[in-house]
């Protein structure tokens, strides 16, 4: 039987057990730490001279590599550092002169939530955020971008043949940008995932909607995660400049986050370059003259912003939010229809921000009749 004293200490012991970290920041030094304050803990600390994650403390265990630390585009190098606590909302701004990148923690969330605005696209030549984890607590990823299993290197310095003859890439880790808004890395008892949550998280990246580069690469080191708004691996047009974002690095402790995560109240935090609900305007229609044997993709974009959408089965759409007014008035868009990734037909269509306006779009292919063909005419290689 329990004494009074001996109860008293089981139930305290209960007590501390439940009691969570208090959401909040301190500054020391070089180190800004910030502690999410959620039940399953979250501790980060960034470097105040360089924008630089250099500590990811989930559940007590250290998950970033601590070599070479997380950042936007290849490290700032140095910036302006500066944070701030607004109710709910932590967030640390980053600026240079080209750039601000922002990180955002949430009460009672595993979440580093970021934005990153541009004026100038960064001297690497590309625009992406790479989290440098800790390989060895996550081992599990994309199968072909294991790099570390290969000996020798059969195509420049990015594609590895391992000893059974397979080759390995982090390229072999890309997802066409349409279909890509979560993709993650994994260990035991421990999910981070990079979350891309369209509609909107890609309006300010180049390419369109087939647009793909890496997301993960488990090298010798450290196992990276990625996410790339533009890059010179494969320029199909002009970068573009503007807010990216926002996007999140998500911790859990199994299952894959929803690709709707909610980044609405980047509206209330002061982030340059954010456009709300009235200045952004939708596009609704049909497609016709396209097989719904064919992915239908209805995309948008002018040299500010970038959208797409599949049509449904009755070939019905409507698009994203999409910018207006605010940036760039009524936006003059360019409408373009595939059937899978061939280009069938384009128009023009304008918006205005908070209104929406009807505009169908039929195929403009020619029909004919080949003499012989391979495969189908859908825009895909191969």
């Amino acid at each position: 039987m329990l004494n009074p004293t001996n109860l008293l200490l089981l139930l305290s012991f209960f007590a501390v057990r439940t009691v969570y970290a208090a959401f909040g920041y301190s500054t020391s030094g070089s180190t800004i730490t910030i502690d999410a304050g959620s039940s399953n803990t979250l501790v980060i600390k960034v470097n105040n001279q360089s924008c630089d994650i250099t500590s990811l403390v989930y559940r007590g265990a250290e998950y970033q590599y601590q070599s070479t630390y997380s950042h936007i585009a290849s490290g700032l190098g140095s910036a302006t550092v500066s944070v701030t606590q607004s109710g709910s909302y932590i967030k640390v701004t980053c600026v240079t002169s080209t750039l601000t990148h922002y990180y955002v923690v949430k009460s009672g969330d595993s979440t580093v939530y970021m934005a990153t605005y541009t004026t100038a696209e960064p001297s690497v030549g590309e625009l992406r955020y790479i989290a440098r984890l800790n390989r060895s607590l996550l081992p599990n990823g994309i199968e072909g971008s294991y790099t570390d299993l290969g000996s020798s290197t059969v195509e420049g310095s990015d594609v590895f043949r391992a000893s059974d003859g397979k080759t390995y890439s982090k390229f072999y880790s890309s997802v066409r940008h349409i279909d890509d808004q979560v993709h993650y890395v994994s260990g035991t008892d421990v999910v981070i995932s990079m979350v891309i949550p369209n509609p909107t998280s890609y309006e300010t990246s180049s390419g369109g909607p087939f647009h793909r580069d890496i997301n993960s690469d488990r090298g010798a080191s450290y196992h990276a995660l990625y996410y790339y708004m533009n890059s010179g691996h494969a320029q199909t047009e002009s970068w573009r400049m503007g807010l990216h974002g926002p996007y999140a690095m998500v911790f859990s402790r199994s299952g894959v986050p929803s690709k709707t995560l909610d980044v609405s109240f980047f509206g209330d935090l002061g982030v340059q370059g954010w456009v709300g609900t009235s200045g952004r305007g939708t596009v609704s229609g049909t497609v016709s003259g396209v097989s719904s044997s064919y992915q239908r993709v209805v995309h948008w974009y002018n040299s500010a912003a970038q959208y797409w959408v599949y049509a449904s089965s009755s070939g019905s759409f409507t698009s994203p939010p999409m910018k207006a007014g605010t940036y760039t008035m009524d936006i003059n868009q360019e409408k373009k229809l595939y059937r899978d990734e061939f280009e069938v037909a384009s128009q023009s269509v304008t918006i205005g921000g908070g209104g929406s306006v009807t505009s169908n779009i039929a195929s403009q292919e020619a029909a004919v009749t080949p003499l012989w063909s391979i495969g189908e005419l859908d825009g895909q290689p191969g």
